[in-house]
């Protein structure tokens, strides 16, 4: 996939209006998640990606491997992209499953072990929202409004594993 058709699939999944919009977002996720992970795990997770898209997680980051947990990831996203925070966070989902799609499993697997996956507000567990309900198009039928879902759910919704039901399922 080239940079055209990752900046494409990220606009239709996102449904934004505009290229700049779009890049934005991509930009937000991938530089704020290549300042968390350590620099080589980013090297690794970005080497299948397009180049333009690689630098986001490498090139424009100057420090990696900062300990942050989950709220400040998607505050930071929130203040690069210029959106809300629960739009910023749906925005990181998406754009994290669409760069599983293009890497290795063992580089997005990597990445997964570095982000702890606890019940509170460490919970990278969040990021991987869309990937764990089966990818963009099974998380796009089963979410409510297909968009971004209230701060109240982004943040503090108790992740349920697969087979687990949550209380609002009952």
């Amino acid at each position: 996939m080239n940079y055209d058709e990752f900046t494409g699939q990220v606009q239709h999944r996102l449904e934004l209006p505009a290229t700049g919009e779009t890049v934005r977002a991509i930009r937000a996720t991938l530089m704020t998640l290549g300042q968390r992970i350590p620099e080589g795990a980013a090297e690794d997770l970005a080497a299948s990606l397009p180049m333009e898209i690689k630098w986001y997680m490498t090139g424009a980051v100057h420090e990696h491997g900062e300990r942050f947990d989950w709220r400040e990831f998607v505050s930071r996203v929130s203040e690069i992209e210029h959106a809300d925070r629960p739009e910023a966070a749906y925005h990181a989902q998406v754009i994290t499953d669409l760069v599983r799609t293009q890497v290795p499993l063992s580089d997005f697997q990597q990445l997964r072990d570095q982000l702890p996956e606890s019940e509170d507000d460490e919970s990278w567990g969040k990021l991987f929202k869309v990937v764990d309900a089966g990818g963009w198009g099974e998380a796009e039928e089963v979410q409510t409004g297909g968009g971004p879902q209230s701060e109240a759910e982004s943040e503090t919704e108790p992740e349920t594993t697969s087979g687990e039901s949550s209380d609002r399922d009952a």
